[in-house]
């Protein structure tokens, strides 16, 4: 059997597929009567936006188990931040492959790859993170809920970076 086989398509359907010239949920809403004349701009602008939208559901699950752990079942705040961390890394990818960059890859290989190249820059951004959270709760006394926030702005800058220039670019996705 070939190395490189094709991901079946029901899967290839279910994380991404073929590039289509479909109009995706998104596109659909901005085509609504009302939001129409911000259509040219989204166009436009799609990736970015898509990337804040996304981003901003990622931040807020990311401080939601952030906060269930760290202040309802009172767990160490590095622990709780792994925890939430796991949570919406993995949220993080599925929508930003599928929406926000469109990059479906066309064998299981190259989904790994794109997937270890998600997470390993994720990983950067982690480790980051934990600095900001040891320095200014750890060291300093500051608000563990308020320092997290003020840390994802930071980690969301860093990782559509990371994301577009090294996990969704175009080159990685195309068959070698």
């Amino acid at each position: 059997m070939d190395k490189e086989k094709k991901i079946t398509p029901i899967i290839e359907d279910t994380i991404g597929g073929e590039i289509s010239p479909k109009k995706d949920i998104f596109d659909k809403i901005m085509s609504l009567p009302v939001l129409n004349i911000l259509e040219g701009f989204y166009k436009k602008n799609k990736s970015v936006l898509l990337y804040l939208f996304f981003g901003a559901l990622t931040t807020l699950l990311s401080i939601i188990v952030f906060y269930i752990f760290g202040t309802t079942l009172d767990l160490n705040e590095h622990i709780a931040n792994v925890i939430s961390w796991i949570c919406a890394v993995t949220f993080a990818f599925v929508t930003n492959r599928i929406w926000v960059f469109n990059a479906p890859t066309k064998t299981m290989k190259d989904l790994l790859l794109q997937g270890r190249n998600f997470y390993g820059g994720r990983l950067l951004t982690l480790g980051i993170e934990e600095v900001i959270l040891l320095l200014f709760i750890t060291i300093l006394g500051f608000n563990k809920n308020l320092v997290k926030i003020v840390a994802q702005f930071v980690i969301l800058v860093l990782n559509y970076f990371i994301s577009k220039l090294f996990v969704f670019r175009k080159k990685l996705n195309q068959n070698k």
